[in-house]
Order: structure tokens, then sequence, then C-alpha cells
């Protein structure tokens, strides 16, 4: 099984694909400086193969090589973070005004 993450800045998400086939996404919106990632899924055809961390950890290298800080709105996201505490150095708090100005953007 071949597996490839990769950002498709069109959809404003991170897709991944097992041998070539759309198998999930994690969605984001990009905001001064920070992406803010609000959704992730992992279709039920691809379920239980660890592809929603493979995608985590490779948005969380591509966010730390631009330079970027998450937002990690999404469960996914932060459960990843409190499990693995030695990525967080990117990671900035879900803030009140964050969720408010997402949901604006979202509309």
């Amino acid at each position: 099984m071949s597996t490839t993450v990769r950002r498709n800045e069109d959809e404003h998400r991170y897709e991944i694909t097992v041998d070539g086939e759309l198998a999930g996404f994690a969605s984001y919106v990009d905001r001064d400086g920070q992406r803010v990632v609000y959704h992730t899924e992992v279709f039920d055809a691809f379920a239980g193969h660890g592809l929603g961390t493979k995608i985590v950890t490779e948005a969380l290298a591509d966010i730390r090589g631009e330079g970027r800080r998450l937002v990690p709105v999404c469960p996914l996201f932060a459960a990843y973070l409190r499990k693995h505490p030695e990525q967080g150095d990117i990671a900035d708090q879900v803030r009140p005004e964050t969720l408010r100005w997402l949901e604006e953007q979202l509309g």
C-alpha cells in the first residue's frame, strides 16, 4: 500500500492518497501566519490503517517548513498534539475569536 500526502492549495486541504486513490483529507484556512486546521476525514473504505495520523504528521511537517503556526481546531490534530507535546512548539491555542473568525470564513 503506497500512501502520499500533499497539500492541495486550491481546495485548502491536505489530501492523502492510497495507491493513487483519494483516501481522506484535512481542511484548513490560513490566517496571519497561522494555519487553522478545522476538519479531518478518512473515508470508511480506508479506516483502520493509521491514515489520519499520517495526514497529521505530514501536515505538521509542512506547516513547520513554511514557518507557520498551527491552530488545531480539528479534534484529531488536538489529540495528536496532546500525545506528542514535542510537536506543540508550533501550535497556538484555539481561542474564541479564532473560532468566530473561522465560522465567518466557512459561512
